[in-house]
């Protein structure tokens, strides 16, 4: 009688490669982050329209150098750091606000916790509009303090008391900010020909 040997089974190493492949692929996946959305808040009209006329201005000149074969002119650095400095200008007196995409079963169960009415879902409502804007805003609501840590943001009360105070396209563009994270698509498909 032979006598025993403890020895395990090895898999096949391309099995074994195949493996750390995926498990390698999979920890990519897993440690995606998730997409965000910035909202851009300016009440200095002026600022706004300098750094718009900057633009223009810097768009001009390149455009100039382009049908002159210049490389980059004098007029052209004037102006981007005229972008530069409106830009700077701009940035003082704006306020971001920054959404993140909130996982699929978080926006599942916000969007349950506020069904619609009867009426409101014969008029095709998914949410009630009343109520879910508020929610959604608050809830992929991101902010960051100086150094880049995440603190504590806007409230469902937060949101409200602005979506109720602005003007209807600003309360608009507020929910469409917060929306709009959770619509950001960072994928592609490659299609492959018949072979």
């Amino acid at each position: 009688m032979p006598a025993e040997t403890n020895t395990t089974p090895v898999p096949p190493a391309a099995a074994v490669a195949a493996d750390a492949h995926w498990a390698r692929k999979l920890a990519r996946l897993r440690a995606r982050q998730l997409p965000e959305y910035t909202l851009v808040i300016c009440d200095d009209q002026e600022a706004k329209r300098r750094l718009d006329e900057a633009v223009l201005e810097l768009t001009r000149c390149r455009m100039a150098d382009a049908e002159n074969s210049r490389k980059h002119s004098e007029e052209t650095q004037r102006a981007e750091e005229e972008v530069e400095d409106a830009q700077a200008d701009f940035d003082a007196v704006s306020v971001e606000l920054t959404f993140r995409a909130l996982p699929r079963p978080i926006l599942d169960g916000l969007i349950k916790r506020f069904p619609p009415t009867e009426a409101q879902a014969e008029d095709g409502d998914a949410w009630n509009p009343e109520t879910f804007p508020a929610a959604l805003i608050a809830a992929a609501h991101i902010e960051r303090d100086d150094y880049g840590n995440t603190v504590e943001g806007m409230s469902e009360q937060d949101a409200q008391q602005l979506l109720d105070s602005w003007p209807v396209a600003e309360s608009n563009a507020l929910f469409a900010a917060a929306w709009q994270a959770q619509q950001i698509v960072r994928t592609s498909t490659v299609e492959l020909g018949k072979g």
